[in-house]
């Protein structure tokens, strides 16, 4: 099968992956990619391994290894060796009102035969109120945990 991303480096960037990972001064991961990309390396003079070969050299995973490859390509070495961080947007389960409602309830007294509040029961008495569609207790967790006070 050919290789869809072809790894080849100049001899500037390979004294700088040597240099890099015989120092091992640089973070695990930054260093696991460093020796990827050197090992991909399928220039004159570079090892060329396979996919399976690096694989099997490193101990890391084989989707770790294409996409190293596919970013070294496509970017360049910086990205491949430190890739952006991901610009995840999260919808909120709890808008403002509903946080009001959730902490009212939690302030409140307990249902008939309970001693507390558990996360599960507020979770679900927030659903059956119908104030949001679906709640995890570990939402209801990290709402109530919040600090409130201004420390300033």
């Amino acid at each position: 099968m050919k290789k869809r991303y072809r790894v080849t480096l100049t001899e500037y960037e390979r004294l700088d992956l040597q240099k890099l990972v015989s120092t091992g001064t640089a973070a695990a991961k930054k260093l696991v990619r460093a020796r990827i990309v050197w090992l991909a390396d399928q220039a004159e003079g570079g090892p060329g391994l396979s996919d399976p070969a690096i694989v099997e050299a490193l101990g890391c995973g084989r989707v770790t290894v294409e996409r190293v490859r596919q970013h070294f390509v496509e970017d360049g070495l910086e990205v491949a060796l430190q890739p952006p961080p991901r610009q995840r947007v999260y919808e909120r389960r709890l808008d403002g009102k509903a946080e009001a409602h959730l902490v009212a309830l939690a302030c409140g007294s307990p249902p008939e035969g309970r001693a507390r509040w558990t996360l599960r029961l507020l979770a679900d008495r927030m659903v059956a109120w119908e104030y949001v569609e679906e709640l995890s207790y570990e939402t209801v967790r990290r709402t109530l945990k919040k600090p409130r006070s201004s420390r300033g």
